[in-house]
């Protein structure tokens, strides 16, 4: 199991929106919409690294409102 926080970019007003929708897709975990740099942050997680890519980028980049993703895996050691 691969699990990521997903920093998110929305549109300027978007982010409440943009974290209730994101909250409703299989594999996200927590969605909330939080002040700095990156509006929104997600906790996903996936069966491996591939599927964790196609979920960002198939489903969570497909949300409107969203300018831009960065998707950090949890390094378990």
């Amino acid at each position: 199991m691969v699990q990521a926080y997903i920093l998110i970019q929305t549109e300027v007003g978007k982010a409440a929106q943009v974290a209730k929708d994101v909250r409703g897709i299989t594999g996200v975990s927590e969605a909330e919409d939080v002040t700095g740099p990156y509006d929104v942050i997600v906790r996903a997680e996936a069966k491996n690294v591939d599927e964790l890519g196609r979920l960002v980028v198939a489903r969570i980049q497909g949300v409107e409102g969203i300018t831009r993703t960065l998707t950090c895996p949890v390094v378990h050691l």
